[in-house]
């Protein structure tokens, strides 16, 4: 049985790290799931979510020339793509709303966005330039 990228294999723990869980597949063969693959939340320690021996579903990350497999148990599961795809969505409405609010509801231009994003870049740019002068001593800086 060859491993392939994207296949979801059970596995049991054989060993863990403070960086990840070793995990031997059906095949014989080991993989690591790195720690920021364990579990959706942030891990701290990977012994509050695993332990040497538990049975658990992995998928193939990537097959590196040299024989490391890379897993992922978060990315075994189903249910985080559909919330990405819908957080994903929700987010691009106020964007848009906020722009057609500037002009009464009118769609603004790509001339319109782009004189606006260079004001607000300029403006912003010499604000900076004399904010980082004035600390440093530079030319714009007062004396007195």
């Amino acid at each position: 049985m060859s491993i392939e990228v994207g296949s979801k294999l059970q596995g049991k723990v054989t060993g863990i790290t403070n960086f990840g869980a070793f995990v031997e597949l059906p095949d014989g063969s080991t993989g690591l799931v790195h720690i920021s693959e364990v579990a959706d939340n942030y891990v701290k320690d990977i012994n509050d979510h695993l332990k040497v021996g538990d049975q658990v579903e992995v998928k193939v990350l990537n097959v590196e020339k040299d024989g490391k497999i890379g897993l992922s148990i978060k990315k075994a599961k189903d249910r985080p793509e559909p919330e990405k795809k819908h957080s994903h969505s929700h987010s691009q409405r106020p964007r848009q709303g906020r722009a057609n609010d500037r002009n009464n509801n009118r769609p603004e231009s790509f001339e319109q966005k782009m004189a606006r994003f260079l004001k607000d870049s300029e403006d912003r740019l010499s604000s900076l330039k004399r904010h980082t002068e004035s600390k440093r001593g530079g030319r714009g800086a007062r004396r007195g």
